[in-house]
């Protein structure tokens, strides 16, 4: 009967896995000439985008500056989105000519962080991009857009455009939940150490403002709630624009912030498509903490139980957390599942692991244990820290007994 259990468990967990697999987009990331360091940040946003399985991503980098750019002339039709990590020297007529045109047939665009101050001079760019910041635009560019509060504010005010605060940790607020881009996301959450741009200006136009951040004046804000992440339709393309991400070496944590990695996924996923088919991960952050990836790497399997057999439960919870989404995706069948079993016995077994590791690990076993674990289970009863736990998962595997 256990065993059937079991059967019916891995068939629903199949069914509803949200998992996507395969590459399915093609991505370019046009670099080589920025204000930022390029050469941290294109090489993690390739890697951020491929770690989805559904892009493979080229890097394109533009001539040095003063070198001839009029033989920079990327085919864009071939790729179904554009990543623009560059702000440099303009391109030659021809180049911008075919990008108008694949954006406008549907081709894909993210703006990223920096990019958004490039080209001023070029009115299609400026439309694309929604709102953009320094090489001397002005009101002519365009109005503020920023939120006062809740309410959305088109602000004509003469003035400069584009500013920074000092590196900081800050509040992100959802303004669009039901953009398929920020669908499910919390309506606030933390971001890790980042520039965050204020004062940009621009025509505003086919925009959707997505997230904003509050410029605090302790920081040397306006007190502004600022764009953040936006939508933007040009034709029939589609352009994410996030002004998060600022590169050290590295990456750094504005890079390797789950708020940064899980937005730019959903954001180019759906300037290539249109829609979002990837799930929001567990580790996403909220209102009480900031959520990072160092090296941007997935937690491994070895990871969790390393972490786990030294566990503070005062501290994390995340790779027990991750330790549960791999049962319940990873074991579709019972010898998956006993191979999970056995790894948990050998930390119940460990004299060295930590009662909050085990605690959270007789609380798995109770629901997909077997009688393999029962004495790995019984040894935990007589510790005084562990007897409940041990106690309620015994009576869920021997009901009858």
């Amino acid at each position: 009967m256990k065993n059937q259990y079991i059967l019916i468990f891995a068939i629903v967990i199949t069914l509803f896995n949200g998992c996507t697999s395969g590459t399915h987009y093609k991505a370019l990331i046009v670099t080589g000439q920025s204000s930022h360091n390029w050469r941290a940040s294109s090489p993690i946003l390739k890697q951020i985008l491929e770690q989805t399985t559904l892009f493979s991503a080229d890097i394109l980098k533009a001539p040095e500056k003063k070198e001839e750019m009029s033989t920079f002339a990327p085919n864009f039709s071939n790729y179904n989105v554009v990543v623009l990590d560059y702000n440099g020297e303009s391109w030659s007529e021809k180049t911008k000519t075919a990008f108008v045109e694949y954006v406008k047939n549907g081709g894909g665009v993210v703006i990223y962080h920096s990019a958004n101050s490039a080209f001023p001079e070029w009115k299609e760019f400026n439309q694309m991009i929604g709102l953009g910041g320094w090489g001397g635009r002005d009101e002519k560019s365009g109005p503020y857009v920023y939120y006062n509060k809740n309410k959305l504010v088109i602000d004509t005010t003469a003035g400069s455009c584009g500013s920074v605060l000092k590196r900081q940790e800050f509040q992100v607020i959802t303004r669009n939940p039901e953009h398929p881009i920020t669908k499910g996301l919390p309506i606030g959450w933390q971001h890790g150490s980042d520039e965050l741009y204020s004062e940009l200006r621009g025509p505003g136009k086919n925009m959707e403002i997505l997230a904003t951040a509050f410029a605090a004046g302790t920081a040397g804000g306006n007190r502004r709630n600022e764009p953040m992440l936006m939508a933007i339709t040009y034709g029939k393309g589609r352009i994410f624009h996030t002004t998060l991400g600022h590169a050290d070496e590295g990456g750094g944590p504005a890079m390797e912030c789950v708020g940064f990695i899980v937005t730019l996924q959903r954001g180019t996923e759906w300037a290539a498509s249109g829609k979002v088919t990837q799930k929001i991960p567990y580790d996403f952050p909220n209102n009480g903490s900031i959520s990072l990836r160092a090296g941007f790497k997935e937690m491994t399997l070895d990871d969790d139980l390393a972490k786990i057999t030294t566990y503070d439960i005062t501290k994390s919870t995340k790779y027990f957390v991750d330790l549960q989404s791999r049962i319940r995706t990873e074991a579709k069948t019972p010898e998956a599942l006993q191979k999970f079993e056995k790894l948990i016995i050998k930390i119940l077994e460990n004299k060295e692991a930590t009662d909050d590791g085990k605690k959270l690990l007789l609380g798995e076993l109770s629901w997909m244990g077997s009688e393999l674990s029962i004495p790995a289970i019984k040894q935990q009863t007589k510790n005084p820290n562990l007897k409940a736990a041990a106690e309620f998962a015994l009576a869920r595997l021997q009901p009858s007994r």
